[in-house]
């Protein structure tokens, strides 16, 4: 990741997590390039805070997730970590209940979220990764899920995005065989949303990034809300928030704002209200 002019910097995690603002863009980055952006559960446990900052900061309406250094965005689950923290069902299962809050933040992140991938996207990594709502990757990144490699199970949440994005077939291919994938193919079967070259990763994502927060934040919200919901089974669909969130934009300060700029043509000026 290229160095970014920010109004807001601030480390976790002894310095592994760090966040940035810049223009309306949250910048989350796993800064462990050592160990190829490996997640630890402290590093874990950051980025539930950078998330919950970034969440509460009006000014902040998109997050950029991205790894430190060129080889990885994350290699998955730092392993040195096993012995100690997974290695039996209980003890797994109470590594898991403490990841899982921070996970939370993340699958349930209210604003838009870009993974911005270079290098190698493993394991946990992938679970991350599909959790965002959109994946932009260098065009010489690689993805695999190898837990058929290391004789644990991958997580229902993962699965279930995987699936989404790719399909049962697809989804049995990667972890029955536990094969990377390159970014070419990644996009074929629809992992990826975009394949860009990799000295044009970060600007493009960025480019990206700020053009979201420009656009008016309620109107965006009520599109992640809707489609969250339009995944659902009919059963579970809340179409009371969805009429809820549609009530707000109609009635908003950013709708006036919105048609006023179109009839003046210019650039409107969006303030989430």
């Amino acid at each position: 990741m290229l160095d970014v002019p920010a109004t807001d910097q601030k480390s976790f995690a002894d310095g592994k997590i760090l966040k940035k603002i810049t223009d309306g863009v949250g910048i989350v980055t796993f800064n462990s390039p050592e160990k190829r952006n490996a997640m630890s559960l402290e590093m874990w446990e950051g980025v539930g805070r950078a998330l919950t900052e970034l969440r509460e900061d009006d000014h902040v309406r998109v997050v950029i997730l991205t790894g430190a250094g060129d080889k990885a965005f994350m290699s998955g689950a730092d392993i040195s970590q096993f012995e100690k923290n997974r290695h039996n069902a209980q003890a797994s299962e109470e590594y898991n209940r403490k990841s899982e809050a921070q996970r939370a933040v993340l699958a349930h992140f209210p604003k838009p979220t870009i993974a911005c991938i270079r290098g190698f996207c493993l394991g946990g990594g992938m679970q991350v990764a599909m959790s965002a709502d959109m994946r932009f990757a260098s065009d010489n990144s690689q993805f695999g899920i190898p837990a058929g490699k290391l004789g644990i199970a991958y997580s229902y949440d993962g699965l279930k995005h995987l699936v989404s994005l790719v399909g049962p077939s697809q989804a049995r291919l990667l972890m029955y065989t536990g094969m990377r994938i390159d970014s070419a193919e990644a996009l074929r079967i629809g992992l990826l949303d975009r394949v860009i070259a990799d000295g044009k990763l970060w600007d493009e994502t960025l480019e990206v990034a700020r053009t979201i927060s420009g656009n008016a934040p309620l109107s965006i919200k009520a599109s992640k809300l809707t489609i969250a919901q339009v995944l659902k089974d009919k059963d579970e669909r809340d179409m009371a928030a969805i009429k809820e969130i549609s009530t707000a934009c109609m009635d908003s300060e950013d709708f006036r704002e919105g048609r006023q700029a179109f009839m003046e043509k210019r650039k409107p000026n969006f303030k989430g209200r």
